[in-house]
């Protein structure tokens, strides 16, 4: 039940995301995994749920930049 709920929210989440930029988006993308990651490595720890989506934000903005230098 939990996933079908966490999938419905990010499904809304990102439909709301329609009038942003790539580069918005990627970096939105990096900081939801991030954080789900974070939360999953740390066992749920507020500090690797924040961290995790600092980091994936970071990396999620910075892969449209890494695209168009090729």
């Amino acid at each position: 039940m939990n996933k079908t709920i966490a999938g419905v929210l990010l499904v809304v989440m990102l439909s709301g995301c329609s009038g942003l930029s790539t580069r918005q988006k990627n970096a939105a993308t990096g900081a939801a995994i991030g954080g789900v990651a974070g939360a999953v490595l740390t066992g749920g720890s507020s500090f690797g749920t924040v961290g995790g989506a600092a980091i994936g934000g970071v990396i999620g903005h910075g892969v449209d930049s890494a695209g168009k230098r090729k």
